[in-house]
C-alpha cells in the first residue's frame, strides 16, 4: 500500500446549496440552473434533563438549503484509503460503498435542470489514460453541473487540455493542482465566472487554499 508517512486525513468537506438563481448566474442563462424528546424508562423525576438530537437534512447537512436549489455534500478522499463521497439531494452518487470511485478523479455529471444523475466514472490519474477523462469532460452539454472529488493523486497525468476544461468549467486550481493534492470542485459547462463551489488542500500541508459555498446559500 503506497502511503507516504503517517494517514494524512486531508479531507476535504464542502457543502453547500446551489440555487436555481445561482446557477442561472453562473451559466448566464434563466432556465439552467417538533423537536423529539427522548423517553427514558424512570420516573420523570428521575429523568434528566436531555439535549434534543440536532436535526439533519438532506446529504447530512446541519441545516437545510433554499428552495429551488441542490444540496449537496462532497469529501475527498484521505490519502489512499479513504475513498471520497459525492451525495447530491440525499443522495449518493459515489462513494466506497457503491464501489464505483477510484484512484485519482471521481467525477459525477448531473443535469442542471433536474439534478439527475448523467454519468459517474473514476479516472486514474497515476497509472491511467489521460484520455478517457479528456472523452468524458470534453463534449458536454450546456448547463451540466460536474462534481469531481480528488482521491489519492488527482495530477499525475492531467495535461494542459484537461487543466483548460476544468479551468472553463469554472476552476481556480485546476492548473496549479499536483501529485496528492486534495481537490473537491463544482463546475458548469457555460460557465460565466469562476464557481464559489472549490476547495484544495496542497500535498505538503504548507499552504491550505479553499473556497466554499457562501452562507446564504448552504
Amino acid at each position: 500500500m503506497r502511503l507516504a508517512g503517517p494517514l494524512r486525513v486531508v479531507v476535504i468537506v464542502l457543502t453547500a446549496g446551489l440555487t436555481w438563481i445561482l446557477i442561472s448566474v453562473l451559466l448566464g442563462a434563466q432556465s439552467s440552473f417538533s423537536r423529539l424528546q427522548q423517553f427514558l424508562l424512570n420516573s420523570p423525576e428521575n429523568t434528566p434533563a436531555t439535549e434534543p438530537r440536532p436535526k439533519k437534512y438532506k446529504c447530512g447537512l446541519p441545516q437545510p438549503c433554499p428552495e429551488h436549489s441542490f444540496a449537496f455534500r462532497m469529501t475527498s478522499g484521505a490519502a489512499n484509503v479513504i475513498g471520497p463521497k459525492i451525495c447530491l439531494e440525499d443522495k449518493m452518487l459515489m462513494s466506497s460503498m457503491k464501489d464505483n470511485v477510484g484512484r485519482g478523479l471521481n467525477i459525477a455529471l448531473v443535469n442542471g435542470v433536474n439534478g439527475d444523475l448523467i454519468d459517474a466514472k473514476s479516472f486514474d490519474m497515476w497509472a491511467g489514460d489521460v484520455n478517457e477523462l479528456l472523452k468524458s469532460i470534453r463534449s458536454l452539454h450546456e448547463g451540466t453541473l460536474v462534481f469531481v472529488a480528488s482521491y489519492d493523486d488527482p495530477a499525475t497525468k492531467m495535461n494542459e487540455e484537461a487543466r483548460k476544461i476544468f479551468t472553463e468549467l469554472g476552476s481556480k486550481f485546476a492548473r496549479e493542482l499536483a501529485f496528492r493534492d486534495s481537490w473537491v470542485f463544482v463546475g458548469a459547462k457555460g460557465v460565466q465566472d469562476k464557481s464559489p463551489f472549490e476547495q484544495e488542500i496542497l500535498e505538503n500541508k504548507q499552504k491550505l487554499m479553499s473556497t466554499s459555498g457562501s452562507r446564504d446559500t448552504s
